[in-house]
């Protein structure tokens, strides 16, 4: 029932994007509506209560503000931008994971680390290659492509090692890699260009790896020590699968193409970041599964994508969709003007630096309310606006966005905390405690760069 509905939704949506003049924004709001009603009783009761929030809030502004009840229907629909994309982006990682590349890694691990050190820094980069394309997929990725060669060394609280080094690498580019979906909604609503906010958002990215890998190295300096029947068994397991470490290159070279055709798309075609985006994963994946002789394997894993996509969407389906309609009722009724004087009364307390300092902490505090920071940097990025906060709209784009990267590191409702979770078999407090010191030390050189960035500009 879920998938074909869910499948149905996103074809129509896509549809009529591509022509805008086929009159299907009715019917998409009718179908998302019954989404909503049908996975109301399937998702998790923290879910469903989140949810229901949305709708009784956005039910009270259209009651209050007198519309017709036809708009209560046409409001729904909004987000499903995002659903699509968060829908397509695995299948980015399916190149990756067909072309064996963890044994590759392994071979890396083996032949060339030494060092407590060299391992951390080893992972949390592998973690930030990876993010760049296949978002929460590099989690499971990472860490059964290391933990086999780890096991045979002796490394204190293994687990908060390999969680502290991969949940860090990865959320250091999703304020920058296009495959993200919280980038294209800021920029969507900022209304800057992808390729401009690379050069604010990239040097921060960058920094933050830097400062994990100090911060996180610091704790492993003793040299790795293994009895040598351990790594004999597992130079043994390398034998068994071919590995050859020069083609992880082909990884990075894939990323570069891809960075550079999504550049050249934005700058040539009329459609939104998230579409572009959503329209180049499925050919470019194929192509790449070509090159790598595997187009079988790749037909197969992307017909078991859609089969079983909708139970693991089901959850962000009934979220976003709800958060939608929320966020719709919130323009239908004009709320979004009266939070706008809000803003103006706040800054002209505070001053402009002093909210920009508090923008970061928005999505960070939302977190542990339970809201995804997609759907909190949507809510807030429909209230600001630039004219009215004096601050330049890539200066707030980097603040959402670094906000949004610090919130996947240790909200403890998030997917990428519950995921990392279920993986090293820790409760998803403990996961998010063992992030809070980098965190701390994270947003608090992302607010000094603000306030440079601002001075400057």
């Amino acid at each position: 029932m879920l998938n074909p509905l869910f499948i149905f939704i996103l074809i129509l949506y896509f549809l009529s994007i591509l022509v805008p003049s086929s009159g299907l924004s009715a019917v998409i709001s009718v179908l998302c509506m019954i989404a909503v009603l049908v996975t109301f009783f399937k998702v998790s009761r923290f879910v469903q209560v989140l949810g229901g929030v949305f709708l009784a809030a956005g039910l009270f502004l259209l009651l209050n503000s007198g519309v017709s009840w036809p708009e209560y229907i046409l409001s729904f629909g909004p987000m499903l931008d995002l659903l699509m994309m968060f829908t397509l982006i695995p299948i980015l990682g399916i190149p990756i994971t067909i072309g064996k590349y963890s044994s590759d890694i392994q071979a890396i691990l083996h032949n060339k680390i030494k060092t407590n050190k060299h391992l951390y820094m080893l992972t949390s980069g592998i973690s930030y290659f990876f993010s760049i394309f296949m978002n929460l997929a590099t989690l499971p990725m990472t860490y059964y492509s290391i933990k086999p060669a780890l096991e045979g060394y002796s490394i204190q609280h293994s687990e908060r090692f390999m969680s502290r080094a991969i949940t860090r690498g990865f959320a250091m580019p999703l304020i920058w890699a296009p495959v993200t979906p919280i980038v294209g909604i800021v920029i969507g609503v900022t209304g800057v260009s992808w390729v401009s906010i690379l050069p604010y958002v990239i040097p921060l990215s960058i920094f933050g790896l830097l400062l994990d890998w100090y911060l996180g190295s610091r704790i492993s300096q003793k040299r790795l020590q293994a009895p040598l029947s351990t790594n004999e068994m597992a130079a043994t397991t390398i034998e068994k699968e071919p590995s050859n470490p020069k083609r992880i290159f082909q990884i990075l070279l894939a990323i570069i193409i891809f960075i550079i055709i999504v550049s050249v798309a934005e700058s040539m075609l009329s459609y939104s970041f998230l579409t572009i985006v959503s329209l180049l994963v499925i050919p470019f994946s194929f192509i790449w599964a070509l090159f790598l002789r595997k187009d079988k394997e790749f037909g197969q894993a992307f017909q078991n994508h859609f089969r079983s996509f909708s139970n693991k969407m089901k959850d962000q389906f009934f979220l976003f969709l709800s958060a939608g309609f929320f966020i719709s009722a919130i323009k239908t009724s004009h709320s979004n003007e009266v939070v706008n004087e809000w803003i103006v009364d706040l800054i002209n307390v505070i001053g402009a630096n002093f909210f920009l300092m508090l923008l970061p902490l928005i999505p960070l505090a939302f977190a542990f309310l339970g809201f995804h920071p997609a759907v909190t940097l949507a809510l807030i990025a429909e209230t600001l606006n630039p004219d009215i906060t004096h601050i330049s709209a890539h200066i707030l784009t980097v603040a959402m966005l670094s906000g949004a990267s610090a919130a996947f590191l240790i909200g403890p409702y998030n997917a990428t905390i519950g995921l990392m979770s279920n993986i090293v078999k820790q409760s998803s407090y403990k996961v998010s405690n063992w992030n809070m010191p980098f965190t701390f030390v994270y947003i608090g050189c992302t607010i000094v760069y603000l306030l440079s960035l601002q001075w400057f500009t």
